[in-house]
């Protein structure tokens, strides 16, 4: 069976890589996103790529977009967004507008997936965070959004497991790519938080991409209702961090 794949977000950063890589795989690869600027970026440098302009908390345009895109064999969720500062600062509309995006918006797209893909069956890969399983100060709503993404992506692997439909999750540890860009320009945060990562490095676009090559190989065939963490070994660390003497 020929393999394609869409991928929210999939216009910049972690997304762009991971349509990329699955292209250089041999998928066929379509792109949802809501700048139309990096639509024609990603597109301009690689024809191959489909992409199509849509708000993934809008059904109707998530509908559509799969209309023009066809119906894929594996979805990846990456969109999402961040707003920094402390939580109880944050205002409403910023809580309201992470929830809307991280969480509904994955659950928008996931079943609009499940229900093209009922018949062949198919994957769904949901990108949560390390912030899913131990959250850090000043990221807003985003770790509270990423955890209920890990849950849905659970819930979802028992309820279509019938239906030959796969559900799993990558989180992230400290990647330079994406969202978490700007925080790497600062040489200081870098070096630091380098030395934090057991591996002894930050994370690439590209380990994510291929950790998703693999979920979705017959390899990971039997991988269902996982979180597969991609983070050097930061979220074990903490011992590690803690004087020994």
């Amino acid at each position: 069976m020929e393999k394609s794949i869409i991928v929210t977000g999939g216009a910049s950063g972690i997304g762009l890589e991971i349509a990329n890589t699955a292209l250089e795989n041999g998928y066929q690869v379509g792109i949802i996103d809501s700048s139309e600027n990096n639509l024609e970026n990603a597109m301009s440098k690689s024809k191959a790529i489909k992409g199509i302009a849509a708000d993934i908390t809008n059904q109707k345009e998530v509908e559509q977009a799969f209309d023009e895109l066809g119906s894929p064999t594996t979805v990846v969720n990456n969109a999402g967004i961040v707003r920094f500062g402390a939580l109880i600062d944050q205002p409403v509309e910023e809580f309201v507008a992470a929830v809307n995006v991280n969480l509904i918006g994955t659950y928008i797209v996931s079943r609009t997936a499940a229900r093209r893909m009922a018949e062949g069956g198919g994957h769904i890969i949901n990108i949560t965070s390390i912030n899913s399983i131990t959250p850090g100060p000043n990221a807003g709503a985003y770790p509270s959004t990423k955890a209920g993404v890990r849950q849905l992506t659970r819930q979802l692997a028992i309820e279509l497991a019938n239906t030959k439909i796969r559900v799993n999750s990558i989180a992230p540890g400290f990647i330079d790519a994406g969202m978490s860009t700007p925080i790497y320009e600062d040489n200081e945060i870098r070096r630091k938080r380098s030395e934090a990562v057991p591996s002894g490095r930050l994370g690439t676009a590209q380990d994510i991409a291929q950790a998703i090559m693999f979920l979705d190989s017959k390899e990971g065939s039997y991988v269902n209702g996982h979180e597969f963490v991609i983070d050097g070994g930061v979220v074990h660390s903490l011992l590690n961090q803690l004087p020994r003497d």
